[in-house]
């Protein structure tokens, strides 16, 4: 068990760093053209997500979303107190990996984030929409091709920054985070607990779903 929570924490550390370290990048490259920073920031979150999942998957099943987690735990496939270690190393490893992107490029490691636009009824419908969308692909490519898994998921984010309001965050840990970096992928955390609501309630909906169509075959 040492092992997988490992990997979790790694993966989602490693998660964390594209994430923040591509849009400090891409923001400081971009001179203000916040479509290209966009565009940086989910190339390299979706080719981050195609190795992490490639490389650890074995070790843990590539969860690296409390989310997922959760979506694995209600289909019984995770006991509660292996499911609950994995949300507790995926919260960690986010951090660290957040505190690891600030270090790169020279910044106050603790932070807090000033962005004020990631709120509203648009934005938490998005992220119902996002996360839902992102257990789709994994449950869906887990029952028709397992191989596909990482190709899927690490397609969907990077298509979902550009088609969801909120920029497609669909991750608890990540959400989190993100409140912890005053950089263009921040959120202020004022606005975290109703993007993590939102992402809850995907899970509900989805297992619902999927305990129909998208059942475990036999």
């Amino acid at each position: 068990m040492r092992l997988k929570l490992l990997a979790e924490a790694a993966g989602t550390a490693m998660l964390l760093i594209s994430v923040i370290g591509s849009g400090i990048m891409g923001a400081a490259l971009a001179d203000g053209n916040a479509a290209i920073t966009l565009l940086a920031n989910a190339i390299a979150t979706g080719c981050m997500l195609y190795v992490i999942i490639t490389v650890l998957g074995p070790v843990s099943g590539a969860h690296f979303n409390p989310a997922v987690t959760l979506a694995f735990f209600l289909r019984k496939d995770i006991a509660a107190h292996d499911a609950v270690s994995y949300v507790a190393a995926q919260v960690i490893g986010a951090v660290i990996g957040v505190w690891a992107a600030h270090a790169m490029f020279d910044l106050a490691i603790l932070q807090t984030s000033t962005t004020l636009h990631r709120t509203g009824g648009a934005q938490w419908f998005s992220e119902i929409l996002a996360t839902w969308g992102l257990l789709f692909v994994i449950f869906g490519g887990l029952k028709s091709r397992p191989e596909a898994v990482p190709t899927l998921v690490a397609l969907y984010i990077t298509g979902a920054y550009w088609f969801t309001s909120s920029t497609s965050f669909a991750n608890p840990a990540v959400t989190l985070a993100r409140g912890f970096s005053d950089t263009f992928a921040g959120i202020y955390p004022g606005h975290i607990a109703g993007f993590i609501a939102a992402q809850l309630a995907a899970v509900a909906l989805a297992h619902l779903f999927f305990a129909k169509v998208l059942r475990p075959s036999k």
